[in-house]
């Protein structure tokens, strides 16, 4: 007698799911380095920067990271080039405005307004695709995050530099700039990115897919009705379908995703507790 495995449907490869713990790891690590000063008046940040080795310590780690996350930013543009250059086989044009893009459409907003509505118990839940609104949010954060936080604190490891040829006052705006972003930054991922990806009721208390890759087909066509008929009818739909992840791979996978998901609450907690 066989049993069959249940069958799960590839939502991302190999490339994502890496770029997500680079991620994952360097945001937590530049929040953990970061924060400390912004509250250094606090006791909490004290113990948090001796944890870490000190102020010196904490300053060259951030930096570190900084780096990492200058190099995962440039690969993923040379990931999209790449896809759109030998994978794609779509036009350009045609790839930004279609379902699989992260750009938002106006079917987004119509999304919207029909999850707002099954949430007051007004209508039935909006049928997604590929990418849901509140994805392609998160998405966009971090794209112009990186960007603003980035060439802020640029301006703040090399003042000497940026110094020689603008004015003094472009440091302090870099400072509010890369203060304040860090600050949005974290209080998005920590408490909007967490609700709408693991606290929220279909997945709570943790969504392992980012890290395993797949789902189930049950929860594939629960939760993204649209792309699943889609690949029904463009006839791909086998071409998604895979095995179960290894147990583990699962096991460890929800051993660092609830790392991350304490280490958020964590700060988050103590950022909140600091304004009272």
């Amino acid at each position: 007698m066989t049993t069959e495995h249940p069958v799960y449907i590839r939502r991302f490869n190999r490339f994502q799911r890496v770029m997500h713990i680079i991620v994952m790891t360097s945001f937590l690590g530049l929040a953990l380095t970061g924060i400390p000063l912004k509250y250094s008046d606090k006791t909490w940040a004290h113990y948090l920067v001796s944890f870490i080795g000190g102020f010196e310590s904490a300053g060259y780690i951030h930096r570190v990271l900084a780096l990492v996350t200058f190099g995962y930013f440039l690969a993923h543009l040379v990931y999209l080039f790449i896809f759109f250059r030998y994978k794609s086989q779509v036009s350009f044009l045609a790839f930004l405005t279609g379902p699989d893009s992260m750009v938002p459409r106006l079917q987004d907003l119509k999304d919207m307004y029909r999850n707002v509505k099954w949430f007051l118990g007004c209508g039935p839940k909006p049928e997604f695709d590929r990418w849901t609104y509140w994805e392609k949010f998160d998405y966009w954060a971090v794209f112009w995050g990186v960007a603003m936080i980035g060439i802020s604190g640029l301006f703040l490891w090399f003042p000497t530099f940026f110094a020689s040829f603008l004015p003094g006052w472009t440091l302090n705006i870099a400072t509010i700039v890369h203060s304040d972003e860090a600050f949005l930054a974290i209080g998005f991922i920590f408490v909007f990115h967490y609700i709408h990806t693991h606290l929220r009721g279909e997945k709570f208390p943790f969504d392992e897919v980012i890290f395993t890759g797949r789902l189930s087909e049950e929860e594939f066509l629960k939760e993204r009705p649209a792309e699943h008929a889609r690949a029904i009818k463009g006839e791909r739909i086998e071409t998604l379908m895979t095995g179960p992840p290894k147990h583990w791979f699962r096991v460890i996978s929800v051993i660092i995703g609830f790392i991350a998901l304490a280490t958020g609450i964590t700060i988050i907690s103590l950022m909140i507790g600091s304004l009272f």
